[in-house]
């Protein structure tokens, strides 16, 4: 693998995470709910899910999404559900008298789940590592080496883009500190992530 194939699939990676999706929309929500730190989790998960992505693409992804289509569709809807889920906490959740807090009840675990369910069931992403990234790697002679660099230039590419999201969301929202601004921020970042969920749904 070249330099520039790497250069060109970094680019493309960049691109495609900075786009506004499911992906940017969940971090950004769970950053303004709760903070840089739970976003960051967010963005570890969603990460995560195209390590899942990358890998599947060198091992067979088209032929598996072939042969077990139904099972793609049901992890489609099964992380659409969960984000919607959560997204309906947020909008019930009832708001500090004094100041902007964590949601407590969306723990690190729950916010690495909400960012990788989010990559698994992204129609885009599927398609990008089904179809388009194997424009970039020739997955028959790929060695384990390249695997590692396709990793790490994932984790660079994408988790950078996020994480500047999740940067700027949570400093957005330190100017919030009153249970009215409070009450606003979880219905807004409840809003974005149930609207998440329902964009994974019905997207095809």
């Amino acid at each position: 693998m070249s330099l520039a194939t790497m250069l060109s699939l970094f680019v493309a990676l960049v691109i495609l995470a900075a786009i506004p999706g499911p992906g940017v929309f969940t971090v950004v929500a769970r950053s303004i709910a709760s903070g840089f730190a739970h976003g960051l989790i967010t963005v570890f998960g969603i990460v995560f899910g195209d390590y899942v992505f990358i890998l599947l693409s060198l091992y067979g992804l088209s032929a598996l999404a072939t042969t077990m289509g139904g099972l793609f569709t049901f992890i489609k809807y099964a992380g659409a559900a969960y984000l919607i889920w959560l997204g309906l906490k947020l909008l019930l959740a009832k708001p500090d008298t004094m100041e902007v807090k964590p949601v407590h009840e969306l723990s690190f675990f729950a916010n690495f789940t909400a960012g990788l369910v989010t990559t698994l069931s992204n129609p885009k992403a599927i398609l990008f590592y089904a179809s388009f990234f194997p424009a970039f790697v020739n997955v028959q002679q790929v060695t384990p080496v390249e695997i590692g660099k396709l990793l790490l230039l994932a984790t660079l590419a994408v988790g950078s883009v996020m994480a500047a999201y999740a940067y700027t969301a949570s400093k957005a929202s330190t100017i919030f500190k009153n249970a009215k601004t409070n009450t606003t921020l979880n219905i807004t970042a409840g809003s974005v992530i149930l609207g998440s969920g329902v964009l994974i749904a019905t997207k095809t």
